[in-house]
């Protein structure tokens, strides 16, 4: 039997963290003494999708590199308990969907995010069944396209469909050769 895989990004894909981990992100440059205007919706928009490394530059130009960095890993820890404790925003229908996609397919998610995110995702709405395997580049260092390779190698899967919402997504899943 064949083993058939939908393999999901997930911000901007199944969930809207946005405007759950900006009151974290803004404790924690306000601890820093990062005087700065508070971040926007929009401004926060514009990183998912993207690694520490690359977002570090972007939201913390006034800090060298290695310290925004840090900033930046102290942040994705703080929004964490945010994250667990409350969840985000859900695409309309998306629990119901993952549950009757699993009846059929393994579900997996790969992710630009830090360690720990995923799981937060998977804890806070209770989808340790549904969600068989999942990778980030927080935890492996991999780009995504090598980490969708990884999760399909990993669970033994014959064909897969990667689900993103960027260009981004694209081309990782080009890179893992999945469409």
């Amino acid at each position: 039997m064949s083993k058939n895989a939908i393999l999901f990004d997930l911000d901007g894909t199944l969930w809207d963290s946005c405007v759950a981990i900006m009151p974290s992100w803004q404790r924690v440059m306000e601890a820093h003494g990062i005087k700065r205007e508070p971040i926007s919706q929009e401004e926060m928009n514009s990183y998912m999708g993207k690694t520490v490394e690359q977002i570090a530059p972007l939201m913390l130009p006034e800090v060298s590199l290695k310290e925004a960095i840090d900033i930046m890993k102290e942040g994705c820890i703080e929004e964490l308990e945010e994250l667990k404790e409350n969840g985000a925003t859900l695409y309309e229908g998306i629990i119901e969907t993952l549950k009757e996609l699993s009846k059929n397919y393994i579900l997996c998610v790969v992710s630009n995010c830090e360690d720990g995110y995923i799981q937060a995702f998977i804890e806070h709405y209770k989808l340790e069944g549904v969600i068989k395997d999942f990778e980030c580049a927080g935890r492996t260092g991999k780009s995504k396209g090598e980490n969708i390779r990884l999760v399909i190698k990993r669970n033994g899967i014959d064909k897969a469909i990667y689900v993103g919402d960027t260009i981004l997504d694209k081309e990782a899943a080009d890179k893992a050769e999945v469409p």
